[in-house]
């Protein structure tokens, strides 16, 4: 299903010289570029009024459902600027198909596939030349929806918004770092089975916030949740998947319990794993034996992987009084391999079995 749009220049967009000024040095989701994506619902029209307008403030009532009852969910994706001058797209599909679920979860109304698609592409062939060059640069896509419909009362919207913003992005971490250290919190969790740690939605991010500001207090660059439980088994990082990579080059994962986002760099990850002819897992794993392997030697190398960071590896671990390393404390082997055949695909520079690469 795919819908018309309407596109309306920015007036007051960026001059050719400040952008490439600003595509310098964009450092990570603080730049915006000169357009944005809108498309209003409503139970009895359905999606409509699909538009491309000047980025800008979004004009909301106060007693919008999204203020009151979070109803929001979002996506993250990125374009990326190939050898020959094209944009690419990394499995766009599977976003929208993410997307979709997390709507569901929330009792929203679900975006059509080929729209949000289609919406991504939109943008970015209206903001072409925001699209930075650069091995660790990209334009980073931000599809999202709230609730729109104004009232007070506890009910799903009967009217949402759809949009899409984009950013020139450089390295998630700062200092574009590839080796990351991990506070293990116990005080707090990511999510419960049966709530909403599978969807895409602002209220697990708000969640895990404090925990993250606990990690910086230990001077560690990312936090790890554990089960909401019995607080014994690894599931997710505060915005990304981790992974276990055994001495033996099994490849160790969580698995997906309802508590647990589906990353798409994740199931890229076991897919090209498995093409590897790697044995690989997604089997719950306890902090204890986490502790255990890698004092041993068995857990060779940990990595986090996620849209924004591709695939980060986890040098050192901390957790109350107790600190670990993973291997020597730098990137493995197989955390490069696979990071580098993973980047080389979304960049089209290495073959791409699975027709993941969305060219524009």
């Amino acid at each position: 299903m795919s819908i018309d749009f309407a596109h309306q220049t920015n007036p007051n967009a960026v001059s050719a010289s400040e952008r490439a000024r600003l595509l310098e040095n964009p450092g990570f989701g603080s730049v915006f570029t000169d357009h944005m994506v809108l498309i209003d619902y409503d139970a009895g029209k359905g999606w409509h009024d699909a538009r491309v307008v000047p980025y800008g403030p979004i004009p909301m009532d106060p007693a919008a459902a999204v203020l009151h009852y979070a109803q929001e969910i979002f996506e993250g994706l990125k374009a990326y600027r190939l050898a020959d001058g094209t944009i690419g797209f990394f499995r766009p599909d599977a976003n929208a198909r993410r997307f979709r679920q997390s709507a569901e979860r929330l009792a929203m109304a679900q975006l059509p596939d080929e729209m949000f698609v289609q919406s991504v592409l939109e943008l970015v062939r209206t903001d072409m030349a925001w699209v930075p060059e650069g091995e660790s640069n990209s334009l980073y896509l931000r599809p999202f929806m709230i609730a729109t419909e104004a009232f007070l009362g506890v009910r799903p919207s009967a009217k949402y918004l759809f949009a899409v913003i984009a950013s020139p992005v450089g390295s998630y971490f700062k200092g574009g770092s590839d080796v990351v250290s991990a506070w293990v919190t116990d005080d707090y969790v990511r999510a419960v089975a049966g709530g909403t740690g599978a969807a895409k939605c602002g209220g697990n991010y708000a969640a895990s916030l404090q925990a993250q500001r606990e990690a910086y207090e230990h001077k560690c660059e990312q936090v790890v949740f554990l089960d909401a439980v019995e607080h014994r088994w690894v599931e997710e990082m505060g915005g990304m998947n981790i992974f276990f990579v055994m001495n033996d080059r099994t490849l160790l994962t969580p698995p997906l319990s309802g508590t647990i986002l589906a990353g798409v760099t994740r199931d890229s990850i076991l897919q090209l794993a498995r093409d590897r002819g790697l044995t690989v897992k997604e089997e719950l794993y306890s902090f204890a034996q986490w502790q255990e392997d890698a004092r041993s030697g068995r857990v060779a190398e940990c990595f986090a992987c996620g849209t924004a960071a591709v695939i980060t590896a986890i040098g050192t671990v901390k957790h109350k009084d107790v600190s670990f390393a993973i291997g020597n404390g730098q990137t493995g082997t197989l955390t490069r391999d696979l990071r580098e055949q993973l980047i080389g695909i979304q960049r089209g520079r290495k073959a791409d079995p699975h027709g993941w690469l969305v060219r524009l």
